[in-house]
């Protein structure tokens, strides 16, 4: 049975209303598509380093602090993402992508990880939130403080569009 024009235009606004876009691209395509949102996004590269800092689960919420951007538990600890000059801890540069409401960034983590990896040899960790005021959807990026100038560098020349 056809899908008729009103099922498929309620279709597709549900589907270009929800978090996460389904798209059907060639490699190519996605490229050109990821490209073009990282233009489009707005960065915000973090000047200080972090790190994860633990605490049992009995100590919420008193253990959170005020300069926390993450927070994140499993069955045992919570799990803070905190500015951090201590160098016994695991330490982080960071910065931030807020995208466009109407930006299809389907896939962008793993392409851009991806991309990373391949020039830098780092991986990378990744925590997202939504802001619906500002756009929607936006990424926390992380990388090891010994790479961060030259992530950071890198990212800074794809959004102005020198990749």
């Amino acid at each position: 049975m056809p899908v008729g024009s009103e099922q498929r235009d309620r279709r597709v606004t549900l589907e270009q209303s929800r978090m996460v876009n389904i798209s059907h691209e060639t490699p190519e395509e996605t490229e050109i598509r990821l490209l073009r949102v990282i233009r489009e996004a707005t960065l915000v590269v973090y000047p200080r380093l972090y790190a994860f800092l633990e605490f049992p689960l009995t100590e919420f919420p008193n253990a959170v602090r005020s300069d926390t951007l993450a927070l994140v538990r499993d069955d045992r600890v919570w799990c803070q993402l905190v500015p951090c000059d201590d160098a016994t801890e695991e330490l982080f540069g960071l910065f931030r992508f807020h995208f466009p409401a109407d930006a299809d960034n389907s896939g962008f983590v793993g392409w851009l990880a991806t991309r990373l990896k391949r020039q830098f040899g780092t991986g990378v960790f990744v925590t997202c939130g939504q802001n619906s005021q500002n756009g929607g959807i936006y990424d926390y990026w992380g990388v090891p403080s010994a790479l961060a100038h030259d992530v950071t560098v890198e990212i800074t020349r794809m959004v102005r569009g020198q990749h």
